[in-house]
Order: structure tokens, then C-alpha cells, then sequence
């Protein structure tokens, strides 16, 4: 067995929590980073990450081991040294609001985000050794503002035909994502589990990256040069929101209504 990493730290949520801008900013600045640590996102994961969002909606047995056969081949071709990120909303599983198989939404992250949690670890150990250093890193959010940011994601990614009120009331229980953290730390001790809230580094140069980077103690100096986070992936406005639950509640085929919407938002872009 080969000498296991420093450290390995998993991000893995929550959506919507600014884990885009925190994506780009460890891609934007990967060749200054480098040094301190190796940085794997949403394009290097081949179907690890899909099969992750698959489990949570279809969660049969047989899905989870194909999740965890496609990260055993993923982490097959990692080296081994440096300090190891691995960024990848879909590890908790899939954004509430949307659908399990048979048709019930999905409210919690909780129960398919501790599976998926279980089989990383199980796989980092025998990948790299059960001495290797693990932790969880979860980006979260004020809990309201959090579900009105999903509920726009929703009105543009899928046909939701709910306002934001009939969606807020599916929730009566809902969890924010630092509940959902909470929790998850408690699931998984003894391997730690690390949040950092999104309001707490709005205006932080580096934004939610300065609290990855303490974990891989890169030294303050070290990270003058890194160009500053930019905000990735942004809500859209009330005005185009309404015009997407318009469109979603009009009917029509798929094809259409993905057409449409990108007109909208390349039109809002423009504008």
C-alpha cells in the first residue's frame, strides 16, 4: 500500500450554498494552488458524480454500488502527496425539490447523503490506506434564503409550477443546510466535518475558498497573489422568475421549453 496523502477533504455540498464560485475559484487559481494541494471537480469525476444524484433519486442497493464502483475507478488514477479536494455537490445526494422514482419530493438530504458519505470514506481508506486523513467540508446558507435560491434554481432547471409560497409550504420541517451539516457531523465521527457559512464570507476576497484553504494550512502569504472569487452562477430576479413559472406552467414539449428559457436568460444577460 502506498503512503496515504496529508489529507484528503471532501466537499460535498450543500447545492446552492456557493459552491460554484468556490468550484471556480479553486480552478481559476489551480496552478498557484498547486503547491498546497490537488483540486478534482465536476469535470474530473467522470460518473461518479451523476451516479451520486442517481442513488439519491432512485435509491435502490445496486445504484449506491455503482456509485461506488465509478469513484473506486475515479481514485485509482489520483497521485498520492499533496493534500487531495474533491468538490462535488451531488456527493450529498440531490437538491431537495426535486423527485424520488414513484414520484415523492425529495426534503432532506440526510439519509442518501449519509450512504454516499460512507462509501467515500470506505473507498479513500482502501484507496489510500486506513491511516489516511479525512475531512467533510460543507458550504451552507441562511436557511430562507437558501430555499428561495433553490426554488429559483428549480423554475429554470425543471418544469416546478409552483410560486414560491406553495413551494415553501412542501417544507414545513425543513432543515437548512447547517442543520443538514450538524447532523452529518454526528453521522460520521470520528471523521471530522468542517461548515462554512456563505453570509460569513460574502466579502471575503477569496470567499469560501479562505476556509478550504486554512484546512490545507496554506501560510497568508502564500495567498496574495490568487485572484479574488468572483460570484459564480447567480440567482435570477423576481421579473425572470415569473416569466420562467409562466413558461412552466404554459405546458409543452421539453425541447420547447428549454429553448425558451435559454432565450430568456440570454436575453437578461444581454440586458
Amino acid at each position: 500500500m502506498s503512503n496515504a496523502p496529508a489529507k484528503v477533504i471532501v466537499h460535498a455540498g450543500y447545492h446552492k450554498t456557493g459552491t460554484t464560485s468556490l468550484q471556480d475559484f479553486l480552478y481559476d487559481n489551480r496552478y498557484l494552488l498547486a503547491p498546497y494541494l490537488r483540486y478534482y471537480g465536476k469535470n474530473d469525476f467522470r460518473q461518479a458524480g451523476a451516479d451520486a444524484r442517481i442513488y439519491a433519486q432512485k435509491p435502490f442497493p445496486w445504484r449506491l454500488y455503482r456509485f461506488r464502483q465509478s469513484l473506486r475507478r475515479f481514485l485509482a488514477d489520483l497521485p498520492e502527496g499533496r493534500p487531495i479536494v474533491l468538490s462535488r455537490e451531488t456527493f450529498s445526494g440531490a437538491m431537495p425539490g426535486h423527485r424520488r422514482i414513484g414520484g415523492a419530493m425529495i426534503r432532506s438530504y440526510h439519509r442518501p447523503a449519509r450512504r454516499l458519505a460512507a462509501v467515500i470514506i470506505g473507498e479513500l481508506r482502501r484507496r489510500f490506506g486506513q491511516d489516511v486523513d479525512i475531512t467533510f467540508f460543507y458550504t451552507t446558507r441562511e436557511r430562507e434564503d437558501w430555499i428561495r435560491s433553490v426554488h429559483g434554481h428549480l423554475l429554470r432547471s425543471i418544469r416546478l409550477r409552483d410560486d414560491f409560497a406553495t413551494f415553501r409550504a412542501r417544507f414545513p420541517a425543513l432543515s437548512g443546510p447547517e442543520e443538514e451539516a450538524r447532523r452529518m457531523a454526528e453521522a460520521l465521527a470520528p471523521v471530522p466535518v468542517v461548515q462554512a457559512a456563505l453570509e460569513d464570507y460574502r466579502d471575503h476576497p477569496h470567499g469560501l475558498a479562505s476556509a478550504l484553504l486554512d484546512l490545507v494550512d496554506m501560510p497568508k502569504l502564500a495567498r496574495a497573489p490568487l485572484q479574488k472569487a468572483r460570484r459564480s452562477n447567480r440567482g435570477q430576479d423576481a421579473a425572470l422568475r415569473e416569466a420562467f413559472l409562466a413558461l412552466n406552467r404554459k405546458g409543452g414539449g421539453r425541447a420547447a421549453l428549454k429553448a425558451a428559457k435559454e432565450k430568456l436568460l440570454r436575453e437578461a444577460q444581454d440586458g
